[in-house]
């Protein structure tokens, strides 16, 4: 059985000011200070150090976002890929190693530390494991976050800290909560501390034979009744059931993973666990994330002085090579080229888009069917369409910028951060009806931010298209839609605030 024990909550006492002499009742009562929360971020990649996707900028905005507050001591932990910015890395202090017990093995793990908008980082240092190009897509990924999980229990005395709340995200994070409700929940030190997971993608789990579960993961058979699901191991499904609370990156995406549509086989787990899932909407950092100050940008502009915008999009086109016309929209995509972000909708009315005087730009990366149709797609249609098939983060800006709309017709989509970037940058949102699109895009005709389609069908997609392009064309419309697209609220606040709220519930 996994042992999750329970106790109330200590709070310092307070000291009663006694009735005094004049003189003495002058004296300030004393006031007990409540020690601050410590909250322990355990993820595959963090913002700015490494990143490969939406994982990343969460870590490492939330966790700024969130020590902001002297309530709570904020510290992050990831593994010390090959491939980590070196900008950072030469100045990172080693501050010591341990050997790490995973089954029969005994591995070196070394400890960097690093300092950050007041969270401190740790990076987990393993040559055999993380001295490699990228940071996933291996054989031995299980063997190699099983090391990183158990790494991070073992480095808590190590360091000192043993915090209220492990915060463990997405499969590759999954094995800390496992680790910590039964190798560890025994140890006096680890008893008190609260474990949230949360799901960035349901649809990467984590899954492997049970053969392995003593062998590779050093988790004893007795627990397999925690990780077994569908006759393997599902790292996911155990995170989730060893967990106090477990949340997703929108609310609506959590109402979503309860449905097989979107669950990828889990949702009876989710549905029995669902008495503590909640949703909470990701945001972005608006200082990063603005057109005010961004020096990837050809001008720069804001929501009260937009004109610059127009600049970029001039410069986008000589760049891209496409015809100078102030007048025609762009539209672009970036993101992965992978089925789910409803590229197959794309290619099925595309070419009918481009009947009408529009410019389309791709940028991204994935799956080959994908980058061979655009790329075909771009030859046959040069001067209207250009590909660019690779990830390229100072490109995405200038065409954050330089475009007049984004499409992001996801079938699935937990959060999304394009459509809130491109609205931070004045570039209008398409978007369909699902998971964090849904919480962060409302529709034009409704007063909203962008637009918005709810049916996953292409020629659904391609009326708001066209809507879109009939209020571009509408000057003063289009500039008031700009100027709330950019004003609205994407930064993390309310986001770490509910976090926050979401952490004392567990640790009460």
């Amino acid at each position: 059985m996994v042992k999750t024990n329970r106790r109330e909550e200590k709070v310092p006492a307070v000291e009663k000011v006694k009735t005094a002499e004049p003189a003495e009742a002058e004296k300030p009562a004393e006031i007990a200070v409540e020690a601050k929360k410590k909250i322990l971020f355990v993820a595959s990649e963090a913002a700015p150090f490494i990143a490969t996707g939406g994982l990343a900028e969460v870590i490492g905005s939330l966790s700024k976002a969130i020590a902001k507050d002297d309530r709570y001591d904020v510290r992050v932990i990831v593994p010390l890929y090959q491939d980590i910015r070196k900008e950072y890395r030469k100045d990172f202090r080693f501050i010591g190693n341990l050997f790490v017990p995973l089954s029969w093995r005994n591995q070196y793990c070394g400890i960097f530390e690093y300092v950050k908008d007041n969270v401190t980082f740790y990076f987990v240092d393993n040559e055999y494991y993380f001295k490699r190009p990228g940071c996933y897509g291996y054989y031995d990924d299980g063997e190699r976050f099983a090391f990183f999980c158990r790494s991070v229990m073992e480095i808590l005395g190590f360091i000192g800290f043993y915090p209220d709340i492990l915060h463990c995200h997405d499969w590759q994070a999954a094995l800390a909560a496992l680790y910590l409700k039964t190798i560890y929940c025994f140890r006096p030190e680890y008893q008190f501390i609260r474990a949230v997971f949360t799901i960035h993608n349901i649809e990467y789990q984590g899954k492997y034979s049970l053969d392995i579960l003593e062998d590779l993961f050093g988790i004893s058979y007795r627990y397999r009744n925690l990780v077994e699901y569908d006759h393997c191991i599902n790292l996911m499904k155990g995170a989730i059931e060893c967990c106090e609370a477990f949340s997703t990156v929108s609310p609506t995406y959590a109402g979503e993973i309860k449905d097989p549509y979107y669950a990828h086989g889990l949702d009876p787990i989710v549905r029995r666990n669902e008495f503590k899932l909640c949703g909470i909407l990701n945001g972005i950092d608006p200082e990063y994330y603005d057109p005010a100050t961004d020096a990837a940008l050809f001008a720069n502009y804001s929501a009260e002085h937009p004109e610059n915008k127009a600049v970029c999009k001039e410069e986008l086109q000589k760049m891209l090579g496409l015809p100078v016309k102030a007048g025609t929209p762009i539209v672009a995509m970036i993101s992965r080229l992978v089925t789910h972000k409803g590229l197959d909708l794309v290619m099925e009315v595309v070419e009918q888009m481009l009947r009408q005087d529009v410019q389309f730009i791709v940028l991204g990366t994935g799956d080959a069917t994908y980058e061979h149709y655009f790329s075909d797609l771009a030859r046959r249609y040069q001067g209207k369409v250009v590909s660019v098939i690779s990830f390229n983060a100072d490109l995405s800006r200038k065409i954050y910028s330089g475009a007049d709309i984004f499409l992001m017709p996801s079938k699935s989509e937990p959060c999304g951060l394009s459509q809130m970037i491109a609205s931070r940058y004045g570039t209008i949102a398409v978007v369909r009806e699902t998971g964090g699109l849904r919480d962060s895009i409302t529709p034009y005709g409704a007063g909203g931010n962008g637009f918005t389609f709810s049916n996953y069908d292409a020629y659904d997609m391609l009326y708001v298209i066209n809507e879109a392009l009939n209020v571009y064309h509408v000057k003063s419309e289009w500039a008031n839609l700009m100027k709330k697209a950019m004003e609205t609220d994407f930064s993390w606040a309310h986001s770490a605030q509910y976090y926050t709220d979401l952490y004392l519930r567990v640790l009460k």
